[in-house]
């Protein structure tokens, strides 16, 4: 257990999702000015699903990554500035302009059974003399052992560490914890911890996660992020000062950061809520994408989409298997009629 894990900051990334990646070049820099002046160990910055993501599919940001990091690099002094690519939609000319822009390292993405799509983009990162690390999305959806394989594969393609993404919000604490230790004790490299708080446990899950033997963990100011948010930064900051952890990110500024220059920002429909949606979305284990199609679809075939999501949750469906939201309401439609039938 390390009693200085290195603290990521993913609001200018992953809290791109609860704005739409509307964030502007500007809005960026002053909220990456203020984090640097917290001391915050590494900021991340591209449109919420990575570099190439601003899309149709995806949704467009309203700047490109060379523009975001073109406001941002100035900013940083002592903070790192990180990217993120997920093979299939980032490509080796983003990769480019990112060491080019003063990018120090880059975030390796796949599903948490995918490892090995990502060879060529760990090779071509460490090429560029960038520190990579590698992700594993979704982490519920695989067994510990299954995680520690595929951690093993990122490893052997030139990972410095890897990270397991609770990207639904739906580990427990002691699913954390057998999941984390397994990768400590399994690998050679750093393990970190990627939070979100679907069932409210972002910030407990992290701390789970720190106890065993992870050395870096995400967060962003006010839980900006997918569903119900990340673990919220200036929370999780002074929880671990609390926990005894010496860690770099000052407290107040932080807290600042969040208060001052972030929040005035932000309108009531971009504040991320535990409500009943981000609930389910926990509960069920899919992606906060699926939770617009599940209303849809529930209400053209009169089921609950709640029970949509449960179902989904249980075939373990990924981002870009939406069109199955469709089956999944029809049949629960027919199942649910033919049970009204049998009761009468």
């Amino acid at each position: 257990m390390t009693n200085s894990p290195r603290v990521v900051d993913m609001t200018l990334r992953d809290g791109m999702h609860a704005v739409d990646h509307q964030f502007t070049p500007d809005q960026m820099a002053e909220i990456a000015g203020a984090l640097d002046a917290a001391d915050m160990d590494v900021v991340e910055v591209s449109h919420g699903d990575g570099m190439g993501g601003s899309s149709i599919n995806y949704g467009m940001a309203a700047a490109s990554t060379e523009e975001y990091l073109e406001a941002v690099a100035p900013q940083l002094s002592d903070t790192e500035l990180s990217v993120l690519l997920l093979p299939g939609i980032g490509t080796v000319e983003e990769l480019d302009m990112a060491a080019d822009h003063g990018a120090d390292i880059c975030r390796i993405a796949t599903h948490a059974t995918e490892a090995d799509i990502s060879q060529d983009h760990f090779e071509y990162v460490k090429e560029r003399g960038l520190e990579a690390n590698g992700l594993l999305m979704l982490s519920h959806m695989a067994t510990p052992e299954t995680l520690l394989e595929q951690a093993q594969l990122m490893e052997e393609y030139g990972a410095d560490a890897v990270y397991l993404m609770d990207s639904a919000g739906a580990l427990l604490p002691g699913d954390v914890r057998e999941r984390v230790s397994l990768l400590v004790d399994g690998l050679d490299i750093d393990v970190g911890f990627h939070a979100h708080n679907n069932l409210g446990l972002a910030v407990g899950n992290t701390l789970a996660a720190l106890d065993e033997g992870a050395v870096t963990v995400d967060g962003c100011l006010r839980g900006l992020g997918a569903g119900s948010g990340n673990t919220q930064m200036e929370v999780l900051v002074g929880a671990l000062d609390r926990a005894g952890y010496d860690v770099s990110p000052d407290l107040y500024g932080t807290m600042d950061a969040a208060e001052e220059v972030l929040l005035p920002m932000l309108d009531d429909d971009t504040m991320p809520e535990l409500d009943n949606d981000s609930l389910m979305l926990g509960y069920a284990g899919v992606y906060s994408s699926f939770l617009r199609h599940a209303r849809r679809e529930g209400k053209r075939y009169g089921v609950d989409p709640r029970d949509i999501l449960v179902e989904l949750g249980e075939m373990e469906v990924v981002g870009g298997q939406e069109d199955l939201i469709t089956d999944v309401a029809e049949r629960l439609a027919e199942e649910q009629g033919n049970a009204v039938e049998a009761d009468d």
